[in-house]
């Protein structure tokens, strides 16, 4: 059980859980927020939370920088933190919205499973050239058919889908190496 808890206790991945953890939670605040000033939560305005992750991303690496790192980050470090935050606030995220639309308001999700089932019917002139009348209907039954444990894959994967260029960019401006160790120092 040490052996596990001291895993645990490496500092990289430290901060990527707790970092994680706390975006999650800021995440379905944000959702939560969505829902009580009366917008569809599970609509494309939730994308906006993605600046949430990015700006935890971007203060987990500048904590471990400063407290771990003495002033250093290596590009390694840096991605995988931030797709451990991603990960992390994603699953937490994924599943808080999950417990709500189940226990809380299941409308939700009914509107959200509505507005997709629209969205598909209302671009089938478009679809036409590669979806034929028998997959259309495989994919409207499909849709249709979706439970809510379906958003927490769906918040998984778009999430780090979504969080690829962020990561790499924060990952990029807060990167900093000592060089000294590459210098030739022959007296």
């Amino acid at each position: 059980m040490n052996s596990i808890l001291a895993y645990f206790n490496k500092p990289i991945l430290k901060v990527s859980l707790q970092f994680g953890a706390a975006t999650g939670i800021a995440a379905f605040l944000f959702f939560t927020g969505l829902y009580l000033v009366g917008a569809q939560p599970l609509a494309g305005v939730r994308v906006l939370d993605m600046g949430i992750y990015t700006i935890m991303i971007f203060s987990g690496l500048r904590y471990f920088r400063k407290n771990y790192g003495n002033g250093l980050l290596h590009l390694w470090e840096a991605l995988t933190m931030g797709y451990v935050i991603t990960c992390v606030g994603a699953i937490i995220n994924g599943w808080l919205i999950y417990l709500f639309v189940t226990y809380i308001d299941p409308a939700v999700f009914s509107d959200y499973i509505t507005n997709a089932l629209d969205v598909l019917t209302q671009g089938r002139k478009s679809q036409t050239s590669y979806l034929s009348d028998k997959e259309f209907l495989e994919l409207y039954e499909t849709v249709k058919n979706n439970k809510p444990s379906i958003l927490i894959s769906n918040e998984i994967t778009q999430r780090l889908v979504m969080a690829i260029i962020p990561i790499l960019v924060i990952s990029l401006i807060l990167r900093k190496q000592d060089y000294s160790v590459l210098q030739n120092n022959k007296t």
